[in-house]
């Protein structure tokens, strides 16, 4: 490996370990929520039924708020400055929880938590499309999926084995070494040309492709990158030099065609929606990122605990981490495989096997059919197919269909809307329960992954090594 390909892999990691960290919050309640109910409890009361339901849900409405407020970080302080400053909320969280003795305190202190995991879901796509090669554009673009299921892992093993003051100041290191990662990347070489640092900008080419600031590759690409980002400038060609004409007269056209010509200029908001690539790209990437959140994974991780519990209770801490690390081994297949097998073909694969799945499983809990360890061993495999293509394709496509223009905006409303449908299947999940039973809602959940992979056959176009113009020449081609 390169030293730019390794500076690629360092950015691309120091984003995703904002997942990481929102990986671990979101794991937290789930072996402290018991503690904290009980008489013995660290803080000054015990925590009631509400607030136990506010201890898991308030990170969410948290991320809401960091995924908000990330776009105008990364624009005014830059990528890097702007991921810095998205970190500290988490670390603040950590900090305000170590001390707690209060409930209030720290639901409080899970809001923070949430911003910068919302933040986190934006930057990573940004950052990492901006400065990563076409060749290894999936693979990096996987990190933050694969690192928050990582870290959800390490949050149940550090559950399973500290206590609670220790599982805290825990947390709090892991905030701090992921913010000084961060700190140390090189900033984007786009927002240095938005903000007119030209030189910066090649400087910044030039490391992350480890080539000297004077090859002309990294001038090449300089090149490239001002056309995008000035896209609605469009140079007409120069008269051909050879052409005798009379001298003022060549003189005049050549100025007449070398000036730009400047097109009324379009905010970011229509150039999203009215430019044709960009409107289909959001089109395509919106449909499946909305699917893929009825597809169930949050419920489906509640019903979980309910089978391990139910299943054997000696074991389901261990059955726990196991579920953890199937999450984790989906994620890091998509990663390794993505820029080989494709993007197409793993999203199309895995809805299917996600739809198969939670057929099985709604017909074992509506019959009551096989032994209580299939149901375990089925929800394992749910869990992984599903983090195979489904759970975490949407979120390579956010980070490469999407020209920079319109790359901030496009990466804010599709997480807003993927925690907002979040709200909306957790608050649904009960009531579709009691009215259809939770076999019925497994059956939709298979209806949503078949969906899913009609959908992809049909919208989702083969990214797979190509640079952002060819990906907008195949959305163009393609009727959405």
């Amino acid at each position: 490996m390169n030293i730019g390909r390794f500076r690629q892999v360092h950015t691309a990691f120091a984003c995703g370990f904002g997942s990481f960290v929102m990986g671990m919050a979101n794991t937290w309640p789930s072996y402290t929520s018991e503690l904290l109910l009980s008489n013995s409890t660290p803080l000054s009361a015990p925590m009631t039924k509400a607030e136990e339901a506010l201890l898991g849900s308030l990170p969410s409405l948290g991320a809401i708020f960091g995924s908000s407020i990330i776009g105008i970080m990364m624009a005014r302080l830059g990528r890097r400055n702007g991921g810095v400053v998205s970190y500290l909320p988490a670390l603040l969280a950590w900090a305000i929880t170590s001390i707690a003795s209060s409930i209030k305190l720290v639901l409080a202190a899970r809001f923070l938590a949430g911003i910068t995991g919302g933040a986190a879901l934006v930057l990573g796509p940004v950052f990492i499309s901006e400065v990563a090669d076409d060749s290894v554009r999936g693979f990096l673009a996987s990190a933050p999926i694969f690192l928050y299921c990582f870290g959800t892992f390490f949050s149940y093993l550090i559950g399973w084995y500290m206590v609670y003051r220790t599982i805290i100041w825990t947390n709090l290191i892991v905030c701090v070494s992921v913010t000084i990662l961060l700190g140390l990347v090189t900033e984007s070489p786009i927002y240095l040309l938005r903000q007119k640092r030209e030189e910066d900008a090649k400087l910044s080419i030039a490391k992350y492709r480890g080539l000297p600031v004077s090859s002309m590759l990294v001038t090449d690409e300089l090149t490239k990158l001002k056309q995008q980002i000035t896209s609605s400038v469009e140079m007409v060609p120069i008269t051909d030099p050879d052409t005798k004409t009379d001298e003022s007269e060549n003189e005049k056209l050549n100025l007449e065609e070398a000036i730009p010509q400047k097109p009324e200029s379009k905010s970011t908001i229509k150039l999203l929606f009215l430019e044709p690539a960009s409107r289909r790209a959001f089109t395509v990437v919106a449909l499946v990122i909305s699917i893929q959140v009825f597809m169930g994974i949050v419920p489906v991780q509640v019903f979980a605990k309910m089978v391990f519990l139910q299943t054997d209770p000696s074991m389901a801490d261990l059955y726990t981490i196991v579920f953890a690390i199937v999450m984790l081994a989906g994620s890091a297949v998509t990663a390794v495989v993505s820029d080989k097998a494709g993007r197409r073909l793993l999203i199309i694969s895995s809805s299917v096997l996600v739809s198969a799945t939670m057929g099985v499983l709604g017909y074992l809990v509506q019959f009551k059919a096989g032994p209580p360890f299939l149901t375990v061993m089925v929800i394992f495999i749910y869990c992984f197919s599903f983090m195979l293509g489904a759970g975490s394709i949407p979120y390579v496509l956010l980070a490469e269909v999407f020209i920079p223009e319109v790359q901030n905006l496009a990466s804010i409303m599709s997480i807003e809307l993927m925690w907002l449908l979040s709200f909306i299947v957790v608050a649904l999940f009960p009531y579709m329960n009691d009215l259809f039973g939770i076999y019925g809602t497994f059956y939709f959940f298979g209806v949503m992954g078949f969906g899913n992979s009609v959908v992809s056959y049909f919208l989702v176009p083969e990214t797979k090594g190509l640079s952002k113009i060819e990906i907008q020449d195949k959305l163009i081609s393609r009727k959405i």
